[in-house]
């Protein structure tokens, strides 16, 4: 049953990458509990503008579970008191009445802050351009059933490729590693035949790309598949690690 809450936000507020940031503190009210998270950020904005002062920037697009953007630390976990879901799927119905939220950006490295709870995950976007994709003919479509290809392989890379590329993996992983993410990526071409071309070099050329842009090792802590919007398992890591060791032994 729908009813309205109280709550007392601490937000962290940044003006760029390089100023000094700090929590400040605002007070909402009258929040419905069937209203997401980012229509209670909407409200706080509504009510800072209204009031003459900046509104808090923050990422959304879809609002659906799909494009990722949604990326907060909300009460010290990525995407907030839920499982299996962004930020924009979470719902007020989670918190108390007169609770405090502290609401905060990705903290990592590879994620520099663009302003207030705004990170660049650009370097995502890097590490695919580094091997996340395949080499084919890109004319007619090919009959679905034209490569024939087993239905827990192809179960298996669905699976994998159902990642968004939140970060909330790097985010939550006590070294700040991307290895989930790259592992998602690598397994679901590493499943198909289509993703055999590059096999050879991908894992290298993406965890080399990962480590150049400032992301951590494998923490093995598991915390990642925890966090993960998607449920994305750690046994892709495993794979991960079998295709770089296979490229490397083939020279």
């Amino acid at each position: 049953m729908s009813k309205n809450i109280n709550l007392t936000l601490k937000v962290w507020r940044q003006k760029d990458a390089k100023a000094k940031g700090q929590f400040e503190t605002y007070s909402v009210k009258d929040i419905s509990t069937d209203s997401s998270f980012l229509e209670m950020m909407d409200v706080l904005n509504e009510q800072l503008i209204g009031e003459g002062k900046e509104p808090v920037a923050f990422d959304h697009d879809c609002r659906e579970g799909i494009c990722g953007m949604c990326s907060m630390y909300i009460n010290g976990r990525a995407h907030g008191p839920d499982t299996l879901i962004p930020t924009c799927q979470l719902h007020m119905r989670k918190f108390k009445d007169s609770e405090t939220i502290t609401i905060e950006p990705w903290r990592a490295g590879g994620f520099p802050i663009i302003k207030d709870l705004m990170v660049d995950r650009s370097a995502f976007d890097k590490i695919l351009q580094a091997g996340g994709f395949i080499s084919v003919n890109t004319g007619g479509v090919p009959d679905a059933n034209a490569i024939p290809i087993p239905k827990e392989d192809a179960d298996e890379a669905m699976d994998a490729a159902s990642c968004i590329g939140c970060g909330a993996c790097v985010a939550t992983c006590k070294n700040s590693s991307a290895m989930l993410f790259v592992s998602a990526k690598v397994s679901q071409l590493a499943l198909l035949p289509q993703g055999k071309i590059e096999a050879s070099k991908r894992a290298i050329n993406m965890i080399a790309t990962m480590d150049e842009l400032g992301f951590g090792n494998c923490s093995n802590t598991g915390a990642c598949e925890v966090e993960c919007p998607k449920g994305i398992t750690i046994a892709h890591i495993a794979r991960l690690n079998r295709e770089f060791l296979v490229a490397n032994l083939k020279g």
